[in-house]
């Protein structure tokens, strides 16, 4: 069997993402691999089809329970003989598959990296043949990645110890060349091939929203999508437990997911959400990671996250399954004090030294900075985002909310200069806030105790609003013009661009937003809406799968994903060898299923007819 056979019959697609069939080929030949690849780019698949050609078992090492049991479901469902060895199981069953596993039952087995070094499993990997780990969530052995697990620093040492070396596979969705770095050195990966696929997500529209309100707001986003799946993201359990209550007392399907919660709870709440009978799950940043359900349409953040990697790694989890979805920022300048607060109250690990903890302290601030800068640019979102990730990209995708809304360009080189004035002869020790009320002619506590109101630009943008003009600094910030530094409190400074632009006469044009919304979004052609009669049959199959899904006690997205019935309702297929040429029908799944889905288009087109 080749890796396009196991990939069809498996999984039922014919052709590999980008970067696939690279990772791949390596695996196959016995070279390690580093892949960055971005959440729902598939990098599952780079570690699994290898798993099947290869000889022995393949261990994936992941510290998410809920990935590991959501992804040997779908295994389980696909054919492939599966398991996962974590604290979710009891004693009893822990043992009954470690016995399976001993009689080769098994090609592929996730498990905690708590449970490498526990005896029994020890015991276990010494007599069997362990041809490949693969450490998924790899940025967590890195300090300096978002996510630090101290469990994932003992792997070397348990590959170093299994009878023969195995071929190890690293994967990650977001890791700066810092942590890529780390990666690789603290895993002791063998000259890998070391590869970054893109951080683009073409089918996720991205948009920052300011609004007075946000539970209004909020909720009209929600009531955009009826009957879709989405996930409400919020700083803090006070927040969560606030949010949940409103939506549910609006009519919304909600649950909600914290650590606060007792587990009995968290994990009914998460089955509701992933079999379908919640339609959305507000929660903090303990929900997500690794919940592999592909059909969330939305992901809408109610604060602002604390860096930039748990942004995209959190809007991420919309739109797994490749079809169109939205990635919403409610921002207010409350969400930066939050994090702050969050960033500086946060304990450091024990086995860090205060040198090392205070430089992990400073690093947080600097991409709470990045953070906020996002939220306030008017570049391309989506431009902004790559570039931060170290690609580049154009300065207009078409797919973000900035490129698509109707700005008008306005002349603020007067309004630089006086703002580089007033930072100079301030002494270039103070925040934007400051500046901004100072330009404005503001009276306030500060003003009055640094003596501001004699500073020969107080006053000098009275005409502007505070908000406009700490708009023009923030636009001066992105264009490198001013610079923040980092730090708890942040104060403007000149920055590379500074002296060319005060010394200048000429225009400086910045984008200013006008109210009016964009009329549309704009969706890849691939995502063109069906027709109202296929729509009708979409509907159906929709039906048919959560009906198998009740019957077999697995999620509805685990038996097709939502993309693949649509394209089931668009080309509605008349026979097996038709349906496995729908994108996700493997010939396992067609086995099991394609009688069932095949009698729903079959009906549907006589009843079309008569």
């Amino acid at each position: 069997m080749t890796k396009q056979d196991v990939l069809k019959q498996y999984f039922g697609y014919d052709t590999f993402r980008g970067g696939q069939e690279e990772i791949i080929d390596a695996l196959l030949a016995g070279r390690d691999v580093l892949a960055v690849m971005p959440t729902g780019a598939g990098k599952s698949v780079c570690y699994q089809v290898p798993a099947l050609l290869l000889p022995g078992i393949t261990l994936v090492v992941s510290p998410l329970v809920s990935l590991m049991r959501d992804q040997v479901t779908q295994l389980v469902q696909m054919g492939v003989p599966a398991a996962y060895l974590n604290s979710s199981l009891t004693y009893r069953q822990y043992l009954l598959a470690l016995d399976r596993a001993r009689e080769g039952r098994y090609k592929i087995i996730y498990v905690a990296p708590e449970r490498l070094d526990t005896e029994g499993f020890q015991s276990f990997v010494r007599s069997a043949q362990i041809s490949m780990v693969a450490v998924d969530e790899a940025h967590c052995i890195s300090q300096w990645g978002q996510d630090f697990r101290p469990a994932y620093l003992n792997i070397p040492d348990f590959v170093d110890r299994l009878p023969q070396r195995p071929v190890v596979g690293a994967f990650t969705a977001t890791a700066t060349s810092e942590v890529r770095e780390d990666i690789q050195r603290l895993l002791e990966l063998e000259a890998p091939l070391s590869i970054t696929t893109g951080f683009d997500r073409d089918n996720l529209y991205l948009e920052v929203c300011r609004p007075s309100v946000k539970r209004v707001e909020l909720l009209a986003r929600v009531r955009e999508r009826p009957g879709e799946c989405g996930i409400v993201y919020c700083s803090t359990r006070k927040n969560v437990e606030e949010v949940c209550q409103f939506l549910q007392s609006s009519g919304i399907s909600a649950t909600r997911y914290h650590a606060g919660l007792e587990p009995e709870e968290r994990q009914q709440n998460q089955e509701d959400f992933l079999f379908d009978r919640v339609q959305v799950m507000v929660a903090t940043n303990a929900f997500g990671m690794g919940i592999d359900k592909s059909d969330v349409r939305f992901v809408i953040h109610y604060n602002m996250p604390k860096d930039l990697e748990s942004y995209y790694q959190e809007a991420g989890r919309a739109g797994r399954d490749g079809a169109e979805a939205r990635c919403i920022l409610l921002y207010s300048g409350q969400d930066v004090r939050t994090a702050q607060f969050l960033i500086s109250q946060s304990e450091p690990s024990e086995q860090l030294d205060p040198e090392t903890a205070r430089q992990l302290q400073e690093r947080d601030l600097g991409r709470l900075k990045q953070m906020t800068f996002y939220c306030c640019t008017r570049r391309c979102l989506r431009q902004y985002i790559l570039n931060y990730f170290g690609q580049s990209a154009p300065d207009y995708c078409g797919a973000c909310y900035n490129c698509l809304h109707n700005f008008q360009e306005i002349d603020v080189g007067e309004d630089a200069r006086a703002i580089l004035r007033c930072v100079a002869e301030t002494g270039q020790r103070f925040g934007a806030g400051l500046i901004a009320a100072v330009l404005c002619g503001g009276e306030n506590e500060k003003i009055r105790r640094y003596r501001l109101e004699r500073e020969r630009t107080y006053g000098a943008l009275a005409a502007l609003s505070q908000r406009e003009v700490q708009d023009r600094i923030r636009f001066l910030v992105d264009e490198h013009i001013l610079e923040l530094t980092d730090g708890q409190y942040p104060v403007l400074r000149c920055g590379e661009r500074a002296e060319d632009v005060a010394y200048s006469d000429g225009p400086l044009m910045m984008k200013a937003v006008r109210e009016e919304r964009p009329a549309a979004d704009r969706r890849r052609a691939e995502d063109s809406p069906l027709t109202e009669r296929q729509q009708a049959l979409f509907q159906r199959l929709r039906e048919e799968r959560a009906h198998l899904a009740r019957l077999r006690g697995v999620p509805a997205f685990v038996i097709f994903s939502d993309k693949t019935l649509r394209e089931m309702a668009a080309a509605q297929p008349r026979d097996l060898r038709q349906l496995q040429n729908v994108g996700g029908v493997g010939s396992f799944k067609a086995e099991q299923y394609g009688a069932q889905f095949l009698e729903i288009i079959s009906d549907f087109q006589e009843t079309a007819a008569i």
